[in-house]
């Protein structure tokens, strides 16, 4: 690969990276939000949306992501809305991630002790005061790490947004070897970008995960 081609390469992956990162960041926030919605009501809710979140995780855990994130965009489009491609990245991947996220959660609240619940209750807490002020803050230590390493797996993922014409990193990765060739040189190129995100990332979970143990 020569210089000229090295530098040009890497403005548009680097274009590309930035869109993988809003994306990404968009749809951890989506995902966390649904994912522990969908945790808190299969754990505490009535027996209805429960069996809803529960056949809600098993469908889309059950589907690969790119099903999801066409039948967003090309779905939408079928019943005569348009849908742009970003939003429709950060709902596929928000919706999709969402089930994993959830199924983290309502591990971490079942770790929590069931002491804290008449703890709570002798302190004079409701149920939702309880949860919000003695099981969540606890949860959330719990499932830090499987969490972070749910995050990178989403990251990912947004490579996978590239099938629906999304511009970001791996899309722009394409474009160069659709342009130029070289196909084994680029794509080493956008493994090392993504590495280079990932890795300070689950470096931390492994260094979190020996402090934890030790």
């Amino acid at each position: 690969m020569s210089f000229e081609l090295l530098r040009t390469s890497l403005s548009i992956l680097l274009q590309g990276l930035v869109t993988t990162l809003l994306l990404s960041l968009a749809a951890i926030i989506g995902s966390t939000l649904i994912g522990l919605l969908a945790a808190v009501l299969r754990s505490f809710g009535p027996y209805g949306t429960s069996r809803i979140t529960q056949l809600y995780t098993e469908l889309f855990r059950g589907t690969p992501v790119l099903i999801t994130l066409m039948f967003i965009y090309f779905g939408v489009s079928y019943f005569g809305y348009a849908i742009d491609v970003f939003a429709a990245g950060v709902i596929g991947l928000s919706v999709y991630q969402g089930a994993y996220i959830a199924e983290v959660f309502r591990a971490g609240i079942e770790a929590v002790p069931k002491g804290q619940w008449e703890v709570s209750q002798i302190l004079g807490l409701n149920r939702t005061q309880a949860f919000s002020f003695v099981v969540l803050p606890q949860t959330g230590k719990i499932v830090l790490p499987p969490l972070i390493g749910q995050y990178l797996s989403l990251i990912k993922d947004t490579s996978i947004v590239s099938m629906i014409g999304m511009s970001e990193l791996m899309h722009g990765g394409q474009a160069i070897v659709d342009r130029v060739g070289q196909p084994v040189a680029i794509y080493g190129l956008v493994a090392v970008i993504y590495f280079a995100v990932c890795f300070p990332l689950s470096q931390w979970v492994r260094h979190h995960d020996r402090r934890r143990i030790s």
